[in-house]
């Protein structure tokens, strides 16, 4: 378990991390969202002790980092995927992280086979893709069989098939009972990834909740209808703290629950073909209660120079 009271970073007149509090729990893969800006790097430097907080403190399992003994054996980390002399070989990078945690040299081809490795590893790290950096940065991060994990963007650089293992690899980490903290400016994989999500803005606290309590609360639920009888449909949906939208060949309906449409469709002889509940996206939640968090904006309705039929959007995590 991570647990985070009262952070509070500055640089200077910059308060990066603001009275930050928050858990993260094991047997969970929990995702650490925010825009631009928000603090995630450096509330995970803190967590890892390379940045002091200027008030607060993080506990893993209820010792500050800097009081671990063996840190590789409860702790893994992958925080910056280059994080690895350019000369040395992937087996030696990794054996010399062993020796310094005191861990048998034959974990360094273990976690070299888990991560798909094995047939680069006399190779330079220096010519390695950001892949397989990546993959090379999880490798340490598993070297000490730690009950801790934090990765900062694990799936950058990886092709479909790398963030399907990486994922799947996250899930059974926690099923395992681990503790698996993952920030990523991928939201759509977040939302497939993250059981449970701590949200920042500005370094604030802005929620901690499970994924679908995310979601849900900061969007709209509705009901895809689909029947040859639109018109009644329409007529009978017609009652207050009900929202229709015609989408031409269905209705989209807010305020409402299926079953109680079926219900209104049988009162007045309407034949439904379909009752699809549609549910808000992470992405949509996100954008919803980070909005004012947000450091840049870029203008929505600007086309980009030389393409006028395009549109820019903002970043919205990192």
């Amino acid at each position: 378990m991570i647990e985070a009271v009262g952070l509070t970073k500055r640089y200077g007149r910059t308060v990066a991390v603001d009275d930050l509090s928050f858990t993260v729990q094991s047997g969970r893969v929990t995702g650490f969202l925010g825009p631009n800006g928000a603090g995630k790097s450096t509330t995970m430097r803190m967590v890892l002790g390379l940045d002091a907080p200027n008030a607060g403190e993080v506990r893993i399992d209820g010792k500050r980092y800097r009081e671990l003994h063996h840190p590789l054996r409860m702790v893994g980390a992958l925080l910056d995927a280059k994080w690895v002399h350019p000369n040395r070989s992937a087996r030696a990078h990794l054996r010399w992280l062993a020796r310094s945690n005191d861990l048998p040299v034959k974990r360094v081809d273990e976690v070299l086979d888990i991560v798909g490795l094995t047939d680069v590893a006399g190779r330079r790290a220096g010519g390695f893709s950001l892949g397989m950096s990546q993959r090379l940065g999880i490798a340490a991060a598993l070297l000490g069989d730690p009950q801790v994990l934090l990765f900062d963007e694990p799936v950058n650089g990886l092709d479909p098939e790398g963030i399907l293992w990486i994922r799947r690899f996250m899930h059974r980490l926690a099923d395992e009972g681990r503790t698996v903290f993952v920030s990523s400016h991928l939201l759509s994989e977040m939302s497939l990834t993250a059981q449970e999500l701590v949200v920042i803005g500005r370094g604030k606290l802005i929620a901690q909740s499970s994924t679908d309590d995310f979601v849900a609360h900061a969007t709209e639920s509705s009901v895809l209808v689909r029947s040859p009888q639109l018109d009644t449909l329409r007529t009978a949906l017609g009652r207050d703290g009900v929202r229709v939208r015609d989408e031409g060949e269905h209705l989209v309906v807010s305020g409402l629950e299926c079953a109680e449409i079926g219900e209104l469709a049988a009162a007045n002889g309407a034949v439904l073909h379909e009752l699809s509940p549609q549910r808000g996206s992470l992405e949509e939640a996100f954008i919803q209660l980070t909005g004012d968090s947000v450091e840049y904006h870029a203008g929505l309705d600007a086309p980009v120079a030389g393409t006028p039929d395009l549109v820019t959007s903002g970043e919205v995590n990192r």
